[in-house]
């Protein structure tokens, strides 16, 4: 039985910074107060001067495997996660074979439970004729349906008004969906073609996935969901626009839409192409100055609900090329937390509002069994983070499969020192502990 006390940290929890001890036994937090004496047989942690929060619980990931284990794979993107303090991920159905069968949906389930040292779930993936492999989802063991509104190939891209009618219609589970409108943005394209053929700049890539298909794309997704009362959650929010189709004067727990931003979204913006290129060539497209401090105001006033990564690697073989042939997605997992704490040290957010945004927030929204908070009886996945100890990135300390970062030769103003992960030490101090493997998320509905 695993005994951690871990003492005089400042817990970042529900609101309030708080110095606190934390008493772990076995896979729970079992106790929270001002002081607690360690018992026997229980190793002592000083976290003085340090803060402790739960583990983040990242709601969108690309974690490749089964099939595109090239680029990543299901063990080192999650060990990446672990060494960002992040403790759960929900990963997403296009992988090869996609995850559009209930079998081909628990043999994702079988690999996690193998290799990965964070706790898992995988969404069911949504096409344009498996609804019936779909209604079998179990809403207990599986964190909701995935539908590509756009930027997908082949049966995984559903945008056919008749089809998502049905899906939205029948479908009791949460609906997550990437929202850009496929037929603007092949009109886009035509359209820069025209201008440059194939050589088209990669500063072009928020003009072809514009402002308007987003804003198309989501709008129809709120509009289906308001009709037949779906539970509508819409991933990686990139434009001001669309911030207008959230509610903020409701409690979470009330909303049946809600949205998420991405921290690529947050940091990044149009004339970070001419330096980043393709390293930063995501869909939906980083925008403008102007979309990026407004979908952070919109974490900030509750119109946005969660913070995720949309965490997706490629080879530097598959990114250095020309705009078509360079794939769209970039590795995070591993520096999303640092990120946002950078975000902090400038004054942009508060640690109470990243605790929320990327660690209660998710629990609620997906109604995560027992994790999220630092509460006595959940899970012990905590995190124990040096707010002044510096952290620069490179590739000698990059986790990623694809061993390359956008953050790469950036210094972060804090660092990761711990991880538990059901009450298990699994990251110490640059370590990672990979025979400890984490548990299927479950969930209260």
């Amino acid at each position: 039985m695993a005994k951690w006390n871990i003492k005089h940290a400042i817990v970042v929890n529900e609101g309030i910074a708080l110095p606190l001890d934390v008493l772990i036994i076995d896979e729970k937090i079992a106790q929270v107060a001002s002081h607690i004496e360690t018992p026997d047989g229980a190793t002592e942690i000083d976290g003085t001067g340090k803060i402790l929060i739960p583990g983040l619980i990242d709601d969108q990931v690309h974690f490749r495997e089964p099939g595109l284990t090239h680029k990543a794979d299901i063990a080192s993107e999650s060990i990446a996660a672990i060494a960002g303090g992040i403790t759960s991920f929900m990963e997403m159905p296009n992988t090869t074979p996609q995850a559009v069968t209930q079998e081909l949906l628990e043999d994702k389930y079988k690999i996690a439970s193998e290799k990965s040292v964070a706790n898992y779930s995988f969404f069911m993936g949504a096409t344009n004729d498996n609804f019936e492999e779909v209604a079998k989802t179990d809403p207990k063991n599986v964190c909701g349906v995935k539908v590509f509104m756009g930027s997908s190939t082949g049966n995984m891209l559903v945008d056919a008004k008749d089809t998502l009618d049905k899906i939205f219609s029948r479908t009791n589970l949460l609906i997550a969906t990437h929202c850009e409108s496929e037929e603007i943005i092949q009109a886009n394209i035509e359209k820069f073609r025209d201008t440059y053929g194939e050589d088209v700049p990669m500063t072009c890539h928020p003009l072809i996935r514009s402002e308007e298909a987003c804003y198309a794309s989501s709008s129809m997704a709120v509009e289906l969901a308001k009709k037949h009362k779906t539970r509508l959650h819409i991933l990686h929010i990139s434009t001001e626009k669309e911030l207008s189709l959230f509610r903020n004067d409701i409690p979470l727990k009330e909303k049946r839409i809600t949205a998420e931003a991405c921290i690529h979204h947050l940091w990044f913006e149009d004339s970070s192409y001419e330096t980043h290129g393709s390293k930063i060539k995501w869909n939906p497209a980083v925008k403008t100055k102007k979309d990026r401090d407004a979908i952070l105001a919109a974490v900030i006033d509750g119109r946005i609900d969660v913070i995720a990564t949309d965490h997706a690697p490629h080879t530097l073989a598959e990114k250095d090329q020309t705009y078509f042939k360079a794939p769209s997605g970039g590795p995070l997992v591993q520096h999303a937390l640092l990120a946002l704490l950078d975000l902090f040290h400038e004054e942009k957010i508060t640690l109470e509002k990243i605790v929320e945004k990327a660690c209660h927030a998710p629990a609620d929204l997906f109604q995560v069994k027992d994790r999220g908070y630092i509460k006595e009886g959940y899970y012990a996945d905590l995190v124990l983070v040096d707010l002044k100890k510096s952290y620069t990135v490179s590739k000698q300390n990059i986790l990623y499969k694809c061993r390359w970062s956008p953050f790469e030769g950036h210094t972060f103003q804090s660092s990761v020192i711990n991880t538990f992960v059901n009450g298990n030490l699994v990251y110490n101090r640059g370590k990672v502990d990979t025979e400890i493997k984490g548990m299927r998320l479950t969930f209260d509905r």
